[in-house]
């Protein structure tokens, strides 16, 4: 419970726990040893990449680092790099180390972290003197300890203070007395020979103490002015009340522990800062689900393939034709692609275009603000730097829902029309390299993936504006590397294709479709204005296509409490309520749905993310309808769904 706010050590340097089984080893002990890596991103510079260190671990000397890795390189233990330079200034450190053209630079990063010091170790080894003896303590008897120190010190504290202060009240309570009667204060000091015998007079005339005696002979006259006098009746009255207070305090524990509270937020707020050192759970670490509360989260991925996650909270609501807040700082080439939202605890399955899948908990990619960069994904996946996610999912369950994941399928949809449907669980095994998802042509990629629980419908749309409605019934389930049969039949222009997919459940009836063109333009419509063919046809006119609206770039099914994010290639993005776009027909061009300022500006991507009225649970694949209470539909049947299948054998990978 206590590792839920105190989660691993925090390092001057910043740099990667990378690893829990140390941390946790270290907290629950007091001994145990934390894996380190310096922070490091691959960019792309002058048509090559580069290796950028910003961060390095704690205790690890920069100049003897560069000076290993230069030594690396000489003895051909590393190889793939052509020159080190260190641009470090007073702005922090930036080392610089240029890839070969010829080399992988997520390969040359896992060397540096293997061989030099980009990765380092630190000891923990928590001994303290407890009472003067030395122990070993691990993280809720340091807590422990410390508490008590500070309740001692706090005691101690109040204790001087009393004292101190009783002291003082003493000498102004005979200072008093010998105010309310100086005159003959003043003829006993006149009378007497000398200062001891004035104060032993003193004290048998007025019943005083020797300090009190000692404090009136002391007395200047200018202390009889009137203003002098209600001084010390003020600073008698003050301390009257701070010796009532102290007595309490000391026989209240609940008053000293409150205080305890009070001064270590005062040491926050003039010292705490963010963390520095980011924490990556390894996969053999204990459940770091714990951890976290299992929020809302968008999750980012840009175009040169930078990812992140970020709190739903930070994206606001605006009204249809806004011009949206900035949803990514992105370099000129690059721009935010892809935007998801899912939650904590969620599994994330990435689709490539190329027809590989991986998975990710999304606890495991690194947070950043709507307005950051984010994490090269290389950094997080074993992936081809040619290859890029043009599809993602997550699942609450994938690897324990039996039942689940024997019942539900993956829809495939790639961009030449093809489609392929199998069964959840041929990927409910993930493995660190990822697997192949579906088994591509060469001329083709991964479009779109969906989950469907066997018995819904789907839609196809290509970048002319036509959409195909079919009952997903007439794809019969294949292997994990068949290619697919034909979904849609696309139009001769070379460059028409596939653009999005929906998989509609046919017991929400809700729900209409929303199509996005590249300019801007947008509407949704009836469901039932898509009539029912089969699956092959080419199908009917989702949007009407023109100059001004530019060419459909998505579709997505919607309701009315549904909020969908729109983001463009500049980085800007916009959240807008599905109640403010009206349902209209079919074959229009829609309404404007986002303010493109800039005329060669154009949507990169749209999402579905949960309305921040209602705050309702992100949809859960186990919410999806039993594929029992699938009931046909009495449509006219239009199209072919004759084509050649072109599956392959699981066995032919």
């Amino acid at each position: 419970e206590l590792m839920q706010y105190v989660k691993a050590p925090d390092f001057p340097t910043g740099g990667v726990i990378y690893g829990y089984e140390g941390v946790k080893e270290a907290f629950h002990t007091g001994r145990g040893r934390i894996v380190i890596r310096g922070k490091a991103d691959i960019e792309e510079h002058h048509g090559h990449e580069q290796i950028i260190i910003r961060e390095i671990p704690y205790q690890v000397r920069k100049s003897d680092m560069v000076a290993k890795i230069a030594q690396l390189v000489n003895e051909k233990k590393i190889n793939g790099i052509s020159d080190i330079s260190d641009e470090s200034s007073n702005k922090g450190i930036r080392i610089v180390i240029d890839i070969k053209k010829d080399a992988n630079a997520g390969v040359v990063l896992n060397y540096l972290y293997k061989y030099s010091d980009l990765e380092s170790y630190f000891s923990v080894n928590n001994i303290a003197l407890v009472h003067g003896r030395p122990r070993l303590l691990n993280l809720k008897d340091l807590i422990g300890h410390f508490v008590d120190h500070r309740h001692e010190v706090v005691t101690r504290r109040a204790q001087y203070e009393l004292r101190k202060a009783q002291e003082r009240i003493h000498i102004l309570e005979g200072l008093i007395i010998a105010v309310d009667n100086i005159d003959e204060v003043i003829r006993i000091i006149r009378s007497s020979e000398e200062t001891r015998e004035a104060m032993n007079r003193l004290m048998e005339a007025f019943n005083l103490s020797e300090l009190q005696a000692r404090a009136i002979v002391d007395m200047r006259l200018r202390q009889l002015t009137k203003l002098d006098i209600d001084k010390l009746e003020h600073e008698y009255n003050e301390l009257k009340e701070r010796i009532d207070y102290l007595n309490l305090f000391l026989s209240d524990i609940n008053m000293r522990m409150e205080l305890i509270q009070e001064e270590c937020r005062e040491i926050i707020d003039k010292y705490g800062d963010e963390r520095r050192s980011e924490i990556v759970y390894a996969s053999e670490d204990l459940n770091p689900e714990d951890f976290y509360a299992d929020e809302d989260m968008v999750i980012t991925i840009s175009h040169l393939g930078y990812i992140k996650r970020t709190p739903l909270s930070e994206f606001r609501t605006q009204t249809r034709g806004g011009v949206g807040v900035k949803g990514a700082d992105s370099r000129d080439e690059d721009f935010v692609e892809y935007i998801y939202s899912a939650t904590m605890h969620a599994t994330m399955m990435l689709f490539t275009a190329t027809g590989r899948v991986y998975w990710l908990r999304v606890f495991e990619i690194p947070e950043g603000s709507k307005s950051s960069k984010g994490r090269h994904i290389q950094n997080l996946l074993d992936l081809d730097e040619e290859n890029r996610i043009t599809a993602f999912l997550r699942i609450k369950n994938l690897t324990t829902d039996e039942e689940f994941v024997n019942t539900h399928y993956l829809v495939f949809a790639t961009e030449q029309g093809l489609i392929k449907k199998t069964l959840l669980a041929h990927y409910a095994n993930p493995r660190k390299t990822g697997v192949r998802a579906i088994n591509l042509r060469d001329d083709d990629q991964v479009v779109s993936v969906a989950l469907s629980n066997g018995s819904c419908e789907i839609f196809l749309a290509n970048r002319n504006g036509r959409c195909v409605r079919f009952n997903e019934q007439e794809v019969r389930p294949m292997g994990r590397t068949a290619t697919g049969v034909r979904g849609i039949r696309l139009d001769d222009d070379p460059n028409d294709k596939v653009v999005g997919m929906v998989v509609h459940r046919l017991k929400n009836s809700d729900e209409t479709i929303l199509v996005i063109s590249e300019k801007g333009y947008g509407k949704r419509s009836l469901i039932d204005d898509y009539r029912i063919t089969k699956r092959g046809a080419k199908g009917v006119k989702t949007i009407n296509v023109t100059d001004k609206t530019g060419q459909l770039i998505d579709i997505r099914a919607v309701e009315d409490d549904d909020n969908i994010m729109i983001i463009n290639k500049s980085g800007v993005a916009i959240r807008l309520s599905m109640e403010q776009v009206r349902v209209m027909g079919r074959a229009t061009q829609g309404v404007k749905m986002i303010d493109l300022n800039k005329r060669s500006d154009e949507i990169a991507s749209i999402c579905n993310v949960v309305a921040e009225e209602e705050e309702p649970e992100l949809l859960d694949e186990a919410d999806l309808d039993d594929p029992s209470e699938f009931v046909p539909q009495e449509e006219d049947l239009q199209g072919s769904g004759s084509d050649e299948e072109l599956e392959v054998n699981d066995d032919q990978e």
